[in-house]
């Protein structure tokens, strides 16, 4: 017998293993189309449904379970395979590239692309790991052995539920002025990753701290070294008033006959990185790339859309020295308008 139809029950949630939903949030059945033999489901944009980004300087896991449950049936309705075929994922909200193929695997390990990480000196910074697949991480001389405390973020065992200790995605704290990451596979000898962290010593400006979602679905730390500029383009609306006086037909001059109205602002920045190696121009593709940007502005966690679109990738043998300016506009309109 020729496979039919298949049905799947999709279970998403945020948790352990354990608290996975009696009822599926999602009920899909699909028949085989005539002349073909086989039935393809998508799931990702039903899973995104179930990520809720935000971002305060706290750097907490975004993970979900997802549980596929499938059932297969053919000609007659009779089971078609092994009925149920239940397999079990942990999701993040990243991506692979069209070079990458179908359902690329990306890293069980470092969650970010660069071997290099820029701080400013004496200031500590923060990298992410899934912890399934680490088993310790060295910085400098000092190792911390990593745990997978198996929840993809929430701890349920509290009501509200709170934030688990040692979820799938952990950040881990870089010290002030380190200069060398080590990060080991579960069997603490393999080294998975080596990234040089190169200190900044920046006199002048103000050094801005961007947090933005990568590929791998995690937050990463980008700092901007080099100036700063603020600016304001403001949107309005006019329309002429009747200004005459009914009881004696005339007005005064200087009452406004064209009336402003729903003025706001749109308030970006434009930054500048210094110069960064070469390797960099992948982080700043994903910092592009993302749907959740964030900027460390004035002592408070503000969210900014990259308003730069159009980058010319710059390399050491072309351009000698490598630094980028990106321009962001605030993710709000500047007068408060919030309803």
């Amino acid at each position: 017998m020729a496979l039919k139809r298949v049905e799947l029950s999709l279970f998403i949630w945020d948790g352990v293993i354990g608290d996975r939903p009696n009822l599926p949030q999602y009920s899909i059945t699909k028949s085989v189309i005539t002349g073909q033999s086989n039935v393809t489901l998508e799931i990702a944009e039903l899973v995104r449904d179930y990520f809720t980004i935000s971002f305060n300087d706290d750097y907490r896991s975004i993970a979900r379970y997802v549980q596929t449950v499938v059932n297969s049936f053919d000609d007659a309705d009779e089971p078609y395979d092994a009925n149920p075929v239940v397999t079990t994922f942990v999701a993040l909200d990243g991506y692979g590239y069209f070079e990458e193929g179908t359902n690329p695997e990306l890293s069980r390990h470092a969650l970010f692309s660069s071997n290099n990480i820029y701080l400013p000196e004496n200031t500590t910074g923060k990298f992410p790991i899934f912890a399934e697949g680490v088993g310790k991480v060295i910085i400098d001389s000092t190792t911390t052995q990593i745990t997978d405390g198996g929840s993809t973020g929430a701890d349920n065992t509290t009501s509200p539920a709170g934030f688990a200790s040692n979820p799938k995605v952990q950040y881990i704290t870089i010290p002030a002025n380190s200069s060398t990451i080590q990060i080991f596979d579960t069997d603490d000898t393999t080294v998975k990753k080596t990234v040089t962290v190169t200190n900044v010593c920046e006199p002048k400006y103000t050094p801005i701290k961007s947090v933005f979602i990568n590929k791998f679905g995690a937050f990463e730390n980008f700092y901007f070294f080099k100036s700063s500029k603020e600016n304001t383009n403001v949107t309005d609306e006019l329309f002429k008033r009747n200004i005459i006086t009914n009881t004696s037909s005339t007005y005064n001059t200087y009452d406004n006959q064209r009336q402003r109205i729903n003025v706001n602002a749109q308030t970006s920045l434009t930054l500048s990185t210094g110069f960064i190696k070469e390797e960099m121009n992948q982080t700043i593709e994903e910092l592009l790339y993302s749907e959740n940007v964030y900027l460390i502005y004035e002592s408070k966690t503000l969210a900014v859309v990259p308003k730069t679109k159009n980058l010319e990738y710059r390399t050491s043998l072309n351009d000698k020295l490598v630094n980028y300016t990106i321009q962001f506009d605030f993710a709000f309109d500047r007068i408060n308008n919030v309803r």
